[in-house]
């Protein structure tokens, strides 16, 4: 991988990350164009990257994300951004679990990058077309429930294994559930938060442990920063986008692309 590789699978990254079209299924048909081998320095790169795109979430949400916070901790007093803590904890525990447990598989799935993204466009161009078709999206996240957090949770399982868009996935559960497209949009990018960290965390860890690290530290600084600044005009543009349109498009940009990439499987 050279810095120029970096520099574009960051602009992948941040442009993927939110918009529900899988990044890393992006990221993997980036990679094989590329040339670029599936080893372990890969893997560590598509994980670490997106901790850039964390730092999308905090610049764009960071207000929000101080006040659950606050009223998190300060658990006694009852309040929307209480309420909305507990969801996004609920919301957040069937992924820890699945990530932690099907941690091996997922590894070895992505020692074939393009079956791999095949997968994980055509569940999304699956899940989106469901969601626009079937569900009545007249809720906001005032009416969520703790079930409805634990369900959309649920569906964020799908973004670990077999594997499909995270934003995908869990806009669609919103959907599911009767939100509008923006309430759930923000909801599935407010609980992607602890999972996003926990996974860059865990993989940091090996990351530090690896022999070549001087060679890989400009190369993640690159991406991590170029998938920083992108994810963040992403977000902005995504929330607007669902303000006033489906998510058909990005199906039906799923569904062809999906179908590409199998078919070079």
């Amino acid at each position: 991988m050279t810095l120029f590789h970096a520099l574009l699978l960051g602009i992948i990254q941040g442009l993927t990350e939110f918009i529900p079209v899988s990044s890393t299924a992006h990221l993997l048909i980036g990679q094989k164009l590329l040339g670029i081998p599936a080893d372990d320095a890969m893997f560590s790169f598509l994980v670490i990257v997106q901790l850039g795109t964390l730092v999308s979430l905090f610049a764009f949400y960071w207000k929000d994300l101080i006040s659950i916070a606050k009223a998190t901790i300060n658990f006694r007093h009852a309040t929307f951004d209480r309420n909305l803590g507990f969801y996004i904890i609920i919301a957040t525990v069937p992924a820890l679990l699945a990530g932690y447990l099907l941690k091996d598989a997922v590894e070895a799935m992505f020692k074939q990058p393009m079956l791999q993204a095949s997968i994980r466009l055509l569940t999304a161009a699956v899940l989106l077309t469901l969601a626009e078709w079937l569900t009545k999206k007249n809720r906001t996240l005032d009416s969520m429930t703790w079930l409805d957090a634990l369900i959309v949770g649920l569906f964020q399982i799908i973004a670990v294994f077999p594997g499909a868009s995270r934003s995908g996935t869990t806009i669609s559960g919103g959907m599911f559930r009767g939100f509008d497209r923006p309430s759930a949009a923000r909801f599935a990018f407010l609980m992607s938060v602890p999972v996003m960290l926990a996974a860059g965390g865990y993989e940091l860890l090996d990351v530090i442990q690896m022999p070549n690290l001087a060679e890989l530290l400009p190369l993640l600084a690159v991406g991590f920063v170029t998938a920083a600044v992108v994810g963040w005009f992403a977000i902005k543009w995504l929330i607007h986008y669902l303000s006033h349109r489906s998510l058909y498009v990005f199906a039906v940009y799923c569904a062809v692309v999906g179908a590409i990439t199998l078919s070079m499987s």
